[in-house]
This record gives structure tokens, C-alpha cells and sequence, in this order.
């Protein structure tokens, strides 16, 4: 699936089936839904799923809390815009 694949995917009521619990975060924070994002960000005890996790605590505003999540993501904190982060991500989760 391509990135803009996975984005236009975010028009329907579901994601996209067979997708990964990352993406299936970052499809619901691309909804809006900040709530169902971390829902299913916080049951995925990987790497990826903190790096997810920070993204949305830096969303949220609780950069304190999006820097615990970046270290533990062992990733550095990111300084660009939410929506550039987000296609980071979601690119780096889909492989392209």
C-alpha cells in the first residue's frame, strides 16, 4: 500500500484490512479520533508503537510526556510540523 493509498483509505469507515495496529493508530489519529489512536498505540509494546505514542502526546500537547515516549522510541524529538511527522511515520510503518 502506498502512502497515498493509506491516506485516502482515512474517507472510509474502517481501515484497511490486514493493516498493522500502527497503522491502524495512525489511520485513526488521520480521522481525528486523538482517543482511539491511543488506545490502540498504547497496546503495541514496540518501538514503533512508541514513536506513535510520542507523535501523539506532542499532538496532544504533553511534550514532557512525547519526550519519555521519544527516548523510549529511540528516536530524537521532532522539531517539523504534526502533519510532516505523521507522513514520517506512516511512511516509515509502510515501508515506502
Amino acid at each position: 500500500m502506498t502512502l497515498a493509498e493509506f491516506r485516502d483509505s482515512t474517507r472510509h469507515a474502517e481501515p484497511p484490512a490486514g493493516v498493522t495496529p500502527a497503522l491502524v493508530a495512525l489511520w485513526h489519529d488521520a480521522r481525528e479520533d486523538w482517543e482511539r489512536a491511543h488506545q490502540v498505540a498504547q497496546d503495541i509494546d514496540t518501538t514503533e508503537g512508541a514513536w506513535i505514542h510520542a507523535y501523539l502526546h506532542r499532538k496532544e500537547g504533553d511534550l514532557a510526556n512525547a519526550g519519555y515516549w521519544y527516548r523510549r522510541a529511540g528516536k530524537p524529538e521532532f522539531k517539523g510540523s504534526l502533519d510532516a511527522e505523521w507522513t514520517s511515520i506512516a511512511t516509515a510503518m509502510l515501508g515506502t
